[in-house]
């Protein structure tokens, strides 16, 4: 039986994209380059911030400007990461019942280590075990490094541990970490998309994740 669950934290526990989108527009703008929409920018995320910046500026850009971008974009995320950004419905109610029941939580993301502490201490303060984001000497995700910490952390087996992501690169994540996968609908990939790149197991809502841990 599982006694763990470790979940993303961009797409699956909040919706991020609007501040997300708005701080890389800003970060273009401000460096001369064109805007992207909305879609653009939700295609763009889910490899961490430097790639997101590195798919939004235009083709064949110098080193030197996508660092720019990037530092512009990292300084202005930091202080509005939390005008639009929220939590999906029902979130913050699976995870009291999860913390009621006696499971072992944590949030594994490729969002900056300061970005994440940032967002769970406002939105999911006491509710999760440990937050784990991009730090110096760790690969992001979908290599299993991060994940590792909360495992480490949690100190756990990983058979009895599931992985909660709403995209491509946490199907991979999952399976280099040799955890069973949920993903969700909710997020920033669709679910034919998810079901593409090897998504097997979904839910629709994050209630019907409580329902589905007595099962795996």
């Amino acid at each position: 039986m599982k006694n763990a669950v470790i979940f993303d934290l961009d797409g699956t526990l909040m919706n991020t994209l609007d501040d997300l989108c708005d701080s890389t527009n800003y970060a273009l703008s401000s460096c001369g380059f064109p805007t992207r929409t909305y879609e653009e920018v939700r295609s763009f995320v889910g490899n961490g911030i430097r790639l997101l910046i590195e798919r939004a500026v235009p083709p064949n850009t110098a080193k030197e400007k996508i660092d720019e971008c990037f530092n512009t974009f990292k300084a202005y995320y930091l202080t509005h990461s939390k005008i639009k950004t929220a939590p999906y419905n029902g979130v913050v109610d699976l995870l009291k019942i999860l913390k009621q029941l006696g499971y072992k939580t944590a949030i594994v993301s490729n969002k900056i280590q300061a970005g994440v502490d940032e967002l769970v201490e406002e939105m999911f303060k006491g509710l999760v075990d440990i937050a784990v984001g991009e730090r110096a000497g760790y690969k992001t995700k979908p290599d299993p490094d991060l994940v590792n910490i909360a495992i480490d952390y949690l100190n756990i087996d990983k058979k009895n541990a599931v992985y909660v992501g709403d995209s491509d690169v946490d199907v991979m994540t999952a399976k280099n970490s040799e955890l069973d996968m949920v993903a969700v609908t909710w997020g920033f990939r669709d679910k034919y998309f998810l079901i593409k790149h090897g998504a097997t197991t979904f839910i629709d809502t994050p209630n019907e994740l409580l329902e589905l841990l007595k099962q795996l």
